[in-house]
């Protein structure tokens, strides 16, 4: 059985101050897929720009990749989603092996079998 962790991405709140329940509505959502990242940031905020890269393996045609999403946030929400997302990493790893990172050594696996 995979051990799971919970982390607590909340600071503790102050007796003195109620709890808040938020409803999430993601019925406006659009789903997009990236593969590619840039992080950017400055001492009040992080910057991630989100795009397709249509030429993993080498540069494109062009040369270049269009940034289709960017999302600002405070360092705050950075090192919260940081956490979440190594987190969730950790969970997957644990239960379909290990994430490799690098696509030399992805495609040397696949064609090996």
């Amino acid at each position: 059985m995979a051990h799971q962790e919970t982390i607590d991405l909340n600071p503790p709140t102050p007796p003195d101050q109620r709890q808040i329940s938020l409803e999430i509505d993601d019925s406006q959502a659009k789903a997009f897929y990236t593969n590619f990242c840039k992080v950017s940031s400055s001492a009040e905020e992080l910057i991630l720009d989100l795009a397709l890269n249509q030429a993993p393996l080498g540069s494109s045609p062009s040369g270049k990749v269009r940034i289709e999403q960017r999302i600002v946030m405070s360092p705050y929400t950075a090192k919260r989603l940081a956490q979440l997302l190594t987190s969730s990493i950790q969970r997957h790893e644990q239960a379909l092996g290990p994430i490799e990172t690098d696509i030399g050594k992805r495609l040397q696996q696949n064609a090996r079998g």
